[in-house]
């Protein structure tokens, strides 16, 4: 659909800094009825398993460092012939540990498997509801809201949003509350069995890991959010671009494209570049760290095995300790910042889910009755930019079962009159009935149900014809279908092709000529059988042949249905019931073809123009005829030849 003012931006999402983001608590609360949904015992059951598995899986892998030193000190006393044991006795009990050791592991390994399938449902169960929930909402925001987001982006956000709320469920459940349950029980072990210095030496160093993680990682968050931004500006580029594929042929301009593109990811490489340099210094850091306590912790335990306040088994038992928990923390700053983005991800989706849709049905709203489809616009005022009117008090009726057409000049503000009648907008004032029935008072559904619309452009579904066809009524059958097909005067070429219905149109049906896609968009509105049509210069990019097919189509589908006919070609229009012409937002003149044309107003010289221009491109086209030689004469034109 061309309109004839194209509608100004619509209200952006605010900018937020970092710090305005919702936090890790906030997120997570907004996204635990999807963890925990409500209905569904049998999803709470496995999260309930999930974490009871979690707290056994660390009781055991405490387990592990204590095998380490009993095994040690087990071997030492042997050795040193502690007790005298047997020679069957001096192997008994360290293979008896070791084997300890090893079930412990194995335990272990094997209730963590079974936690995280466990909540693997859980995870995916969610980020299919919010995806879900997403994708709804976004067919339920207004068109201003689409029309002034790029798809590439939007489509991007949804992307990254479900990954990010699959990546922060793994992360919190399966990762970072699992470190911190090791790390409480790695403190207590260590003030048990030794003293309360270790315990404060490995809580400082932890903390002093931590501090620096987080620090080192917020620098990384901005220069990951503006990789993140360049990888978005480059997949949009590359979105549009391909989606008009055409026109970037037409006007040889691929290399015009590719420098675009490239400059975006010239961008997205200098932000990856500069990621890989920061994590080099937060993994040096992180290693100076933990290096330094684990160096203290193992002069504490080295005094204290000197003054036999421990043993070389309790030395084994604070570095195993140590190195089990630097495993996880290696990964912290890893998790921080898969976390962060991970909220910055959900938090987009979240604000798109938390835009209320301009158009939304009123409380209590009826379903539309048609009985004859009677339209009626009353005293219309209409404007995208309150600084620019487009509708400026329009009244008119489209009586039932009769065809009242619209013409005037570009920037009249034909279009607009289908995009209010279908209510992807709300004028300022006035009002819209269909049968008497106020089209803001009644439900969306119902009032779009009733319309059928047949645009300038019409772009398919990278689909089937078939699909694309009984688009217009899902439930159709395969008879009903070839019916609405054969209306349109397509089913002939359709059942010529290979794959008959079953042939894909390709991205946006490029795969079609603009008449074929026109006939697409014709029979799948005769499936719908709407009782009133908008036919929006439904021929205006046509050949004239071809548009004097299509024209016979459409004049059939119209028949005995309320149509509104939005036309720039003058000559579609000459059989309306009446016409209309607009010029600045208001109607200046109305009245059937024969009427207009003798009144010699606007009408009739936007007629003569129409007509001047089309015999002068006639002239042109004949000028433009190959020549064809003939025999024993002068050539002539191919035209002239024919006649």
């Amino acid at each position: 659909m061309t309109d004839d003012t194209a509608p100004p931006a619509g209200p952006k999402l605010p900018t937020e800094r970092p710090s305005e983001r919702p936090g890790l608590i906030a997120t997570y609360r907004r996204l635990w009825p999807h963890l925990w949904p409500h209905g569904r015992p049998d999803l709470q059951r496995r999260v309930f398993l999930a974490f009871g598995l979690l707290l056994a899986a660390k009781l055991v892998t405490m387990v592990t460092p204590f095998t380490f030193k009993w095994i040690t000190d087990a071997l030492v006393a042997a050795i040193g012939g502690q007790d005298a044991p047997t020679p069957k006795g001096l192997l008994a009990a360290p293979m008896l540990l070791i084997a300890l050791y090893g079930v412990s592991r194995i335990a272990m390994s094997a209730l963590t498997q079974i936690r995280d399938g466990l909540f693997a449902k859980v995870a995916m169960h969610a980020v299919r509801r919010l995806a879900l929930q997403t994708f709804e909402h976004m067919h339920r925001l207004s068109l201003r809201f689409h029309l002034e987001r790029k798809t590439g982006g939007l489509t991007r956000v949804l992307e990254r949003g479900r990954a990010g709320i699959e990546e922060l469920s793994r992360l919190m459940v399966l990762t970072l509350v699992p470190t911190i349950v090791e790390f409480v029980l790695v403190l207590g072990v260590l003030a048990y069995e030794f003293n309360w210095t270790y315990a404060a030496t490995a809580f400082l160093t932890v903390a002093a890991y931590l501090a620096f993680t987080y620090k080192a990682t917020e620098w990384r968050i901005a220069i990951r959010r503006r990789m993140n931004a360049s990888d978005t500006d480059a997949n949009t580029r590359a979105v549009d671009s391909l989606l008009n594929y055409e026109t970037v042929k037409y006007f040889g301009a691929e290399r015009r494209e590719a420098a675009r593109y490239d400059e975006s990811m010239a961008r997205y490489e200098k932000a990856s570049t500069q990621t890989y340099v920061s994590l080099a210094v937060l993994n040096a850091g992180q290693a100076v760290i933990f290096t330094l306590g684990m160096t203290v912790v193992m002069w504490l335990a080295a005094r204290d095995i000197l003054a036999g306040r421990t043993t070389i088994g309790g030395f084994v038992l604070a570095n195993t300790m140590l190195v089990q928990l630097s495993m996880p923390l290696n990964f912290m700053g890893m998790i921080y910042r898969e976390i962060k983005q991970a909220l910055i991800d959900i938090d987009d989706m979240f604000r798109i889910l938390g835009q209320n849709p301009e158009i939304a049905d009123r409380p209590g709203a009826a379903p539309l009755k048609v009985a004859g489809g009677t339209v009626r616009f009353a005293d219309v005022r209409f404007a995208y930019n309150p600084e620019r009117p487009i509708l400026r008090g329009v009244s008119f009726e489209i009586p039932a079962g009769q065809t009242v057409a619209v013409v005037g000049p570009s920037g009249a503000g034909k279009s607009t009159l289908s995009r209010l009648l279908f209510r992807f907008y709300e004028p300022q004032s006035g009002r819209i009935s269909i049968d008497g029935q106020d089209i803001a008072a009644v439900t969306q559904a119902s009032l779009r149900a009733a319309i059928g619309m047949v645009p300038q452009d019409t772009v398919l579904f990278n689909d089937t014809i078939g699909y694309n066809i009984r688009y217009g009524r899902a439930d159709a059958t395969d008879a009903e279908l070839r019916e609405a097909a054969r209306l349109a005067q397509i089913d002939g070429f359709v059942s010529g092709l290979p794959e008959g219905y079953d042939t894909p149109v390709g991205e946006r049906g490029l795969k079609l000529s603009g008449g074929e896609k026109q006939r697409v968009a014709i029979a799948r509105t005769i499936l719908k059988a709407p009782p009133i049509l908008v036919l929006d210069e439904a021929t205006s990019a046509l050949d004239s042949f071809t548009e004097a097919e299509i024209q016979a189509a459409l004049d059939r589908v119209s028949r005995g249905r309320t149509t509104l006919v939005i036309a720039h070609r003058l000559s579609t229009v000459v059989n309306a019931d009446a016409i209309l012409v607009l010029d600045h937002g208001r109607i200046v003149e109305r009245g059937t073809h024969a009427e207009l044309l003798e009144a010699g107003g606007v009408y009739a010289a936007l007629w003569d123009r129409q007509r001047e221009a089309d015999a002068a491109l006639e002239v042109l086209q004949r000028a433009d005829a190959p020549v064809v030689p003939r025999p024993g004469r002068t050539a002539v034109p191919e035209t002239e030849a024919a006649e």
